[in-house]
């Protein structure tokens, strides 16, 4: 409001006075509310204040650990304080203008990237459905070739000088239900065991758990449809191959599927963003809250 222009809209002179009071009222508890605020210390104008050191205290610190905390956080926010106010006398102007448009840029894109975030997340659509993995697969399959040795396989590990281990290894070949079940039945007494010979998992990462495995080794045992058994001072491992994978093979769906599902999800979010580019600029033309003024030659 401009005070000093009241009285040539006519406003009373009682309302000009009330309107003045409740202006200073106003002004008064504002003061007031920054004054709230406890000060703990002071660095030049800059001020550090009780509240900002709520989140350094926990419930459960002593009064001597607490007070410790506080003044060396105190002296660490002075020294800095102390620091760049030095920083802003000494550095030369080109080099105060360059970091503030550093500073400023950051803010920009720390506000703009976390509400384009909260939009995407908002709006976006994460379900991928089975269609569109296999019909992406389908198209793509050639840009998807392994890198390393891929492998289905079941096994156990045994404790050494097991007594039934060659009923367990005829059980682990033949795998039908009944077979199935025994295993079962008696896989508290294994020490390892892996029945779901669907999954596709690394060659490296099987090394890991059949330690007897090795690189140098493992073309002698992993082969297709091939029982195995190793042994060392750990344990007896029982195996049998489903299937393998050489590097330069197509790597089948199930094993890339969280790979397609992410680069999916990235498109998907790339072409919303490009969306909402678009609207808003369009919707800030239209409001007239954005213009491009012609520029002089």
């Amino acid at each position: 409001m401009d005070f000093c222009n009241i009285k040539q809209v006519g406003i009373p002179r009682f309302l000009v006075s009330a309107i003045l009071l409740c202006t200073f009222i106003s002004c008064d508890s504002l003061f007031k509310g920054k004054e709230d605020k406890i000060p703990v210390a002071r660095v030049g104008e800059t001020y550090l204040y009780k509240e900002d050191l709520k989140a350094l205290l926990l419930s459960n610190m002593s009064k001597a650990d607490s007070t410790s905390l506080v003044n060396n956080y105190i002296n660490n926010w002075a020294y800095k304080q102390l620091l760049l106010s030095k920083a802003k006398i000494n550095l030369p102007e080109d080099k105060l203008e360059h970091y503030e448009q550093l500073v400023s840029n950051y803010r920009t894109d720390l506000y703009t990237g976390a509400y384009k975030e909260a939009l995407v997340l908002k709006s976006h659509d994460t379900a991928i459905s089975k269609a569109q993995l296999t019909e992406f697969y389908e198209r793509e399959k050639e840009n998807f070739k392994l890198k390393e040795r891929i492998m289905q396989l079941r096994f156990v590990e045994l404790p050494i000088q097991y007594l039934d281990k060659d009923l367990v290894a005829k059980k682990l070949k033949n795998f039908k239900e009944e077979d199935k079940r025994y295993l079962d039945s008696i896989s508290v007494q294994f020490r390892k065991v892996n029945f779901n010979d669907s999954i596709w998992v690394s060659v490296f990462r099987v090394m890991e758990e059949i330690t007897p495995l090795t690189p140098e080794n493992q073309d002698k045992y992993l082969k297709k449809s091939q029982f195995f058994e190793l042994q060392d001072s750990l344990g007896v491992y029982l195996a049998e191959v489903n299937d393998l994978l050489e590097i330069n093979d197509v790597a089948p769906l199930p094993y890339i599927e969280p790979t397609i599902k992410q680069l999916l999800l990235n498109r998907r979010k790339l072409d919303y963003m490009k969306k909402l580019e678009v609207e808003l600029m369009d919707e800030a033309i239209k409001e007239k809250e954005f213009e491009v003024y012609e520029q002089g030659n």
